[in-house]
């Protein structure tokens, strides 16, 4: 019972993280920008909400990790590929969404 209720503690986490950090790679509303509303008039703020976004993800991953979680699943093979280096780098949020044969974006989770 308390296995299953730190399972799903940790999807919603992850999940959350995972959501957040695409907001920041689509240039969506985050709650960042409530945070530092200033900000938004310099170039290098999208880079370091993206940074931030990316941090949080990293942490929660870890966390996961630790717990034994299989923070996989949620992601596909190519963004797993992505957090397992740690490294976020312009084709990381060039390449962040896989291209399926139809040419829409896919989204795992």
């Amino acid at each position: 019972m308390v296995q299953s209720l730190v399972e799903e503690y940790l999807e919603q986490k992850l999940m959350e993280a995972k959501q957040y950090f695409e907001r920041a790679v689509d240039c969506k509303h985050t709650a960042f920008d409530d945070l530092y509303p200033y900000m938004l008039e310099h170039p290098q703020f999208f880079w370091y909400k993206r940074y931030v976004a990316w941090s949080q993800l990293l942490t929660i991953v870890e966390i996961c990790r630790d717990c034994a979680y299989a923070w996989e699943v949620h992601f596909t093979h190519k963004q797993a590929q992505y957090v397992r280096e740690k490294v976020m780098s312009a084709n990381v949020l060039d390449h962040w969404y896989e291209a399926m044969h139809n040419g829409s974006h896919e989204r795992v989770g």
